[in-house]
């Protein structure tokens, strides 16, 4: 007898399904867009740039996101911190998502470069404003610190997805972000650092909990739909003896329990990542990135800012 057919079925986990993200992306940039107003009321044509550099960044990723059929993707804009692009897949491939990582930043990279260029030729000051903002956010991006996109090109493409090694980078690289903060002197970057630190507790948890899981021995590098049955039962069973609140919520009646437990096992799962990426293309993609940053250095001490000073 199959062992999985002693459990069970699991419960179906219905996904939301987004129809419509403008309005929502609409409304995240009118809230960016005051929060900004509030604080910087005088500098109106940054903001305005600010927002260009940003929505060109995540439309990158929204594109090759939609071209690689992910579902329910999503643009927000987030007050005094930035913005970012949401969006899943069941099963996730390598060289996609290395692809839909580096073109967020790689395309502001080469326009900012562009933009340089043309306000030294022509001495425009909005234009060098302009290309510094699209150099820097986009080469600051790249970095190799979670949770930014030289953060999640570093995770991919050493293509390591356990627990510890992902607490450790996150851990290292929230430090990494407060003392750099602190180095400039710039309170929101140290707030963000905290920010990424709380998150170190939460992955502290699921590390302990997939370590229980692995004494179990229970598969959870697979989507919701490939879990079996047994799995699911196991899964369920550790997560309501470690929290005190889903002890209580079980008292309800199978048809408000099911869905929210599903969705708290199906958290609990890593995506699995298809090592599509051939080494050739690894390394292809690694000279890209180190390139992103040298050609901005090179081109400021090519150009001649003599232009700029003089004005000051």
């Amino acid at each position: 007898m199959d062992n999985d057919s002693l459990y069970p079925d699991k419960p179906i986990l219905v996904k939301e399904e987004v129809k419509n993200n403008w309005g929502l992306t609409a409304f995240s940039l009118l809230l960016f867009i005051l929060s900004f107003l509030l604080l910087f009321s005088e500098k109106l044509l940054f903001i305005l740039f600010l927002i260009i550099v940003l929505f060109i960044h995540e439309m990158g990723h929204l594109l090759f996101m939609k071209a690689f059929k992910y579902e329910n993707v999503r643009m927000l804009f987030i007050p005094l911190m930035g913005a970012f692009v949401q969006g899943s897949k069941p099963k996730y491939s390598q060289r996609e998502s290395l692809l839909v990582v580096f073109f967020g930043p790689f395309p502001g990279l080469l326009l900012g470069c562009v933009t340089f260029i043309l306000a030294c030729v022509y001495q425009n000051d909005s234009a060098l404003t302009l290309g510094f903002i699209f150099i820097f956010l986009n080469t600051v991006n790249l970095l190799p610190l979670d949770p930014l996109d030289g953060g999640q090109l570093f995770k991919l493409l050493v293509h390591r997805q356990r627990d510890l090694f992902m607490m450790i980078f996150a851990l290292v690289s929230s430090i990494l972000m407060i003392v750099i903060g602190w180095i400039i002197q710039d309170y929101l970057i140290i707030a963000f650092g905290f920010i990424m630190g709380i998150r170190v507790r939460g992955m502290q948890k699921n590390h302990v909990l997939r370590s229980t899981l692995d004494d179990l021995e229970v598969n959870y590098l697979c989507t919701y739909e490939e879990l079996s049955n047994r799995d699911y039962a196991t899964i369920k069973n550790v997560l309501i003896e470690r929290s005190a609140a889903l002890k209580k919520y079980m008292e309800f009646s199978d048809d408000d329990v099911n869905p929210m437990i599903a969705s708290q096992v199906s958290s609990i799962l890593i995506a699995p990542i298809k090592k599509d990426a051939s080494l050739v293309f690894k390394i292809t993609l690694f000279i890209f990135w180190i390139i992103s940053f040298i050609a901005p250095i090179i081109l400021l001490f090519s150009l001649d800012f003599k232009w700029y000073f003089d004005k000051l």
